[in-house]
């Protein structure tokens, strides 16, 4: 028989996850519960595993683990279901959900906590003999000063003894949204746009609503379009705007996009003036064609700046990696549409340069370059016969109009909601 295991759910978070044979599969991030019947146990159904390499999060059930050490847990299979992690009804994350949780003691042991204000910080879960996983322990934290207890002192009770562990509770506004914020600090915003869908919409709105606008225009921006569309939906007008505002211009044009032209314009009539602008320019240029998949804003200097000016440019860690390949060099002015395009330098060419020397001195005046009407099939075999990974766009003026990117072109021609397409599987 094996023998009962008991593990915090807090050391199990970051925690490698490995097949029998040793293979690295992924990382813990959560745990999945399934919210108990009165005088049941709730058990822990499964762990939320974060693929190494696509990031995505996928439902491992707790059946597949064999063994939990102190830096690992080793799964019975390699081969895991690899359908992206969905909660259902009666289900909620230990850490993204239940931690935070205000409840109420009648512990024997800590008399003096009966009326205390207490929040859930840790949830103990062990294996019985039927080989289930049931939580069997809570760590609470006292959330103020009593007569006995200071705030901050953490205690472990039965789960008996817990009272307030509801969904009703876990679902109510502003429950847990600092922790869940501390989580996604220094997450890439396409991780915390996946850790975004795991979660119910009312939940993902409501931290939605607490990220700060650039931030949260990062994320966006990892999302597809519907759900891009249903988060500004949740928001005032002031603060959609203000998140669009803080999107790259090709993103928000993709999105106005979709959107009813009523809907579009008064998002952008919100907007400010010099920021809707841009995006007014791309809506004009069909959406399967250069025009309608360009960056407008692309690194554009004049012939005069020097290559340390250039490189600082490119060095901007704003600057996608796509964008920061090459440097577009024009007649001024320099925002687009700009004057007459003279060529681009290369950032390898750049990093090769003493940093005084001047961009027109090793100014590539043949580079190849897209009209806004090229369509995206040709687009796609011009950056395949020339392997770029940005491509002017240039009128018949010879006018600079912006650039595309390959990570923008794939965007364009992967099938609509290529990011949340999984393998259909039953859990």
């Amino acid at each position: 028989m094996m023998p009962t295991l008991k593990v915090f759910v807090a050391r199990l978070v970051g925690l490698v996850v490995l097949g029998p044979d040793g293979e690295s599969i992924g990382r813990v991030r959560d745990v999945v519960v399934s919210m108990y019947l009165p005088g049941q146990r709730p058990r822990a159904l499964g762990l939320a595993v974060e693929l190494a390499a696509s990031r995505r999060r996928i439902f491992v059930p707790m059946g597949r683990v064999t063994n939990i050490d102190a830096d690992a847990v080793t799964l019975t299979t390699g081969r895991v279901n690899m359908r992206k992690l969905a909660l259902r009804p009666n289900e909620a994350l230990a850490v993204g959900q239940i931690m935070e949780s205000r409840v109420r003691t009648d512990d024997p042991d800590h008399p003096g906590l009966a009326d205390a204000d207490l929040s859930v910080v840790d949830l103990e879960i062990e294996r019985t003999r039927a080989l289930d996983w049931v939580i069997g322990r809570v760590a609470l934290r006292t959330m103020r000063k009593g007569p006995l207890r200071r705030r901050g002192e953490t205690i472990v009770v039965t789960w008996n003894h817990v009272h307030g562990l509801t969904l009703l509770n876990l679902n109510r506004p502003g429950h847990g949204v600092e922790l869940a914020l501390t989580q996604f600090e220094g997450m890439r915003p396409a991780d915390v746009a996946n850790a975004l869908r795991e979660l119910p919409e009312p939940r993902r709105i409501e931290l939605a609503r607490a990220i700060d606008d650039e931030r949260l225009a990062d994320i966006l921006q990892e999302m597809s379009t519907d759900e891009q569309t249903s988060m500004l939906a949740s928001m005032k007008p002031s603060r959609a705007a203000d998140v669009l505002e803080a999107m790259d211009p090709d993103d928000v044009a993709d999105l106005m996009g979709e959107l009813p032209a009523a809907e579009a314009e008064a998002l952008l009539s919100q907007m400010d003036p010099e920021d809707s602008e841009p995006v007014r320019r791309l809506l004009r240029h069909s959406p399967d064609t250069a025009g309608g998949v360009m960056t407008p804003e692309p690194i554009i200097v004049s012939a005069g700046t020097t290559v340390s000016e250039a490189l600082a440019r490119v060095a901007n860690p704003d600057v996608g990696s796509a964008t920061a390949t090459m440097v577009l060099v024009v007649r001024p002015p320099t925002s687009t549409p700009t004057g007459k395009f003279l060529g681009a330098v290369h950032t390898q060419a750049l990093l090769r340069e003493p940093p005084a020397n001047l961009v027109a001195g090793i100014l590539d005046d043949d580079v190849p370059r897209l009209s806004p009407d090229d369509p995206l099939e040709e687009v796609t075999r011009f950056f395949a016969t020339y392997n770029l990974a940005l491509a002017p766009v240039v009128d018949e003026t010879a006018h600079l109009l912006g650039a595309v990117a390959v990570d923008d072109l794939l965007d364009a021609v992967l099938p609509r909601g290529w990011r949340d397409q999984e393998p259909e599987a039953a859990r």
